[in-house]
């Protein structure tokens, strides 16, 4: 039952929240990770500890995979995993901006079953359990119904505009942008945008969440070719993400 697991989750958010709005605005220690994979902050870090202690200590029988915990690939076993990103947006929490998120989510067999998103500096909480719908602050959301690319609204990242991603030019889509990928996931649900797209390799906790929140809310979440995500993986990651309303099928045909 899915469902019994999200008021968990949304305890295990607001108390991040507590953690890390103490440490936000606040010039916290930063040090940059090995391997080119950007920044990490104290408050990352004791949020992850105290995710880690408190989702742990509920449920001693899911696996659990972090970003910011060594990986223990005794998960691969477990039916069910917490998928954890203790602060999605790094860089903008840095800089003091409000576009940061704890995404934290219940993965079984593969599939993600319960998320939230939430974001302290704005009081925004993103939640879904599958079959349950998918919220924000409590109140039922729902994914676009604007099929047409040329009147889209598309959240993503100047990159992914380049043309050779696309076979027949880019689409004429307005972009946008927030730093957050789990955020760009829970507007595409909400359906202030009709979509998000990555195309670059994603990591699984900054997708697991918003994945079941968009689904939840009525939407399409797969990789770049058009397949299901999968989490819990070896590799940890998936090939692109495209998520949101009516116009993912449009994206995806678009795609190169």
């Amino acid at each position: 039952m899915p469902a019994i697991d999200l008021p968990l989750l949304i305890d295990a958010a607001r108390a991040a929240g507590d953690i890390s709005l103490s440490f936000h605005g606040r010039s916290p220690t930063v040090w940059e990770k090995d391997g080119d994979q950007g920044p990490v902050t104290e408050a990352d870090l004791a949020v992850n500890r105290m995710l880690s202690e408190r989702l742990r200590a509920a449920r001693p029988e899911y696996g659990w995979l972090s970003e910011e915990t060594p990986d223990d690939t005794d998960r691969l076993a477990a039916q069910r995993v917490f998928v954890i990103d203790p602060i999605d947006g790094t860089r903008a929490f840095i800089r003091g901006d409000k576009d940061w998120a704890h995404a934290i989510a219940v993965v079984e067999d593969g599939v993600p079953i319960a998320g939230v998103v939430y974001l302290p500096a704005r009081s925004l909480m993103f939640a879904a359990a599958l079959g349950h719908g998918a919220t924000c602050n409590g109140r039922p959301i729902r994914v676009s119904g604007q099929s047409n690319v040329a009147r889209a609204q598309v959240l993503t990242t100047k990159p992914n505009l380049a043309p050779h991603h696309w076979s027949g030019g880019v689409p004429p889509f307005t972009r946008g942008f927030r730093s957050s990928l789990a955020y760009r996931m829970a507007l595409a649900a909400e359906g202030k945008f009709d979509a998000m797209l990555t195309l670059r390799p994603s990591w699984e906790w900054d997708i697991a969440a918003g994945a079941v929140i968009v689904s939840e809310a009525g939407g399409d979440v797969t990789d770049r070719r058009g397949r299901p995500l999968r989490f819990n993986t070896p590799k940890r990651q998936l090939d692109g993400v495209i998520a949101g309303g009516a116009v993912v099928p449009a994206l995806l045909a678009a795609l190169a």
